[in-house]
């Protein structure tokens, strides 16, 4: 896992501000903490029972259970891919740098459209097997599964996230195009963001994004050319494209290496600030929405007070985890080692794979009776390394480790 976000390690440092070469073992391990979190992420769709989702298993003796997996839910959509987006940002000017418009985009065609045709047409179709594996009174579905039913498998499901970085990759590539790289292709001086200039992206973030939630509101999928092309979560694009490029900007001044660590105290505050004052607010009316099975759950979008309340704490939220983490994981996480380096070669091929073995295992572990919470604690102890153990496995077959 590395250079694009979940893209495979490559050999190339960084080029730092001082003329040396050092490569970011941080990021490396921040990336595959990210990885797993997608995996527990997952797995808490399962028995927080919170659909759609290829398996779940509703918690319905259990409502407190459900009640802490949507709360998990929501706290990871806040912030986890846009964190990815950041991190594809930043590495994706040294890649241009060195390679040059052609090879850039063939590489970026490789190592991002390979496995999304792959999981598209073979893993996607595969995971959909859960479906049919639950009962009829879940799923409403009576007929048997046929051959017939093989177009209406097919999906982007997680590897979304591929398929737009592969758009914002080629976007970057035709603005640099554009501008005749007049970008230099070094790192230049570093150049800290004031705290004025990251509270008003914040503002202007959140915005952006309860703007754009009139019109899309979260949980509503959109669809680019075919219905098994869908983003599931399009409502936040503002932040994975204003991620994105202030990964690219920071990139330029070393903005990784050189973030304090007050600013990142002060970005774990914010953080938590957020959480306490305004997400309440949102989740309340979040549950009473549900509770009165209103069509519409305000925090959502819709142009709704909670929805502005929602997008200011996501907002808020996002900035300040990622602004915590990176000097976290710079200090206490920037060594290289043999577990480490197993976890960051193999974390894009996790990504890439770990549907159909969440589905599956989910389904193995069906007949345990267990409170859902502990079933999910049990789940994840089993399905991380497992999900790890098959990477391993995958990036043996021949040419495989090239692309994943």
């Amino acid at each position: 896992m590395n250079k694009n976000g979940l893209q495979p390690t490559e050999k190339t440092p960084v080029q730092a501000t001082t003329g040396t070469t050092s490569r970011l073992y941080f990021i490396d391990h921040l990336r595959a903490a990210l990885v797993i979190l997608v995996v527990l992420h997952h797995l808490a769709l399962v028995y927080g029972g919170v659909p759609p989702f290829y398996y779940f298993e509703p918690p319905t003796n259990d409502p407190l259970a459900g009640l802490l997996a949507l709360v998990f839910v929501l706290f990871n959509q806040a912030w986890f891919m846009g964190a990815f987006f950041l991190l594809a940002g930043y590495f994706t000017p040294g890649s241009y740098d060195r390679k040059g418009p052609s090879s850039f985009l063939k590489d970026r065609l490789l190592r991002l459209g390979i496995p999304l045709i792959l999981f598209i047409f073979v893993l996607n179709p595969i995971s959909m097997l859960g479906v049919y594996l639950m009962p009829a009174s879940l799923t409403g579905i009576t007929t048997p599964l046929t051959w017939q039913a093989y177009p209406y498998l097919l999906g982007l499901g997680p590897l979304w996230f591929v398929a737009m970085l592969l758009i914002f990759s080629f976007a970057y590539a035709g603005w640099r195009i554009l501008t005749r790289n007049r970008t230099s292709s070094s790192v230049r001086e570093s150049s800290l963001p004031s705290y004025r200039r990251i509270g008003i992206f914040i503002l202007a973030l959140a915005l952006a994004s309860y703007l754009l939630r009139i019109i899309v509101p979260l949980g509503k999928e959109v669809s680019l050319f075919a219905d098994f092309l869908s983003f599931p979560t399009i409502a936040y694009l503002p932040q994975y494209l204003s991620f994105f490029v202030l990964g690219a900007v920071a990139y330029r001044h070393d903005g990784f290496r050189t973030l304090p660590r007050s600013m990142g105290v002060v970005g774990f505050v914010i953080a938590v600030v957020a959480a306490v004052a305004l997400f309440p607010i949102a989740f309340i009316s979040l549950l009473i929405a549900i509770e009165n099975a209103s069509q519409q759950l305000p925090p959502f979008g819709y142009g709704t007070w909670q929805s502005a309340v929602y997008a200011l704490w996501d907002s808020i939220f996002a900035v300040g985890m990622c602004l915590g983490l990176i000097p976290l994981f710079r200090r206490f996480f920037n060594e290289e080692s043999r577990f480490g380096r197993f976890l960051s070669q193999h974390s894009y091929t996790v990504y890439v794979i770990h549907i159909p073995i969440v589905v599956f295992l989910a389904y193995a572990l069906r007949g345990i009776e267990l409170a859902p919470l502990l079933k999910f604690g049990m789940a994840s102890l089993i399905g991380v390394p497992l999900c790890f153990a098959v990477a391993y496995i995958v990036r043996k077959i021949p040419l495989a480790s090239r692309v994943l």
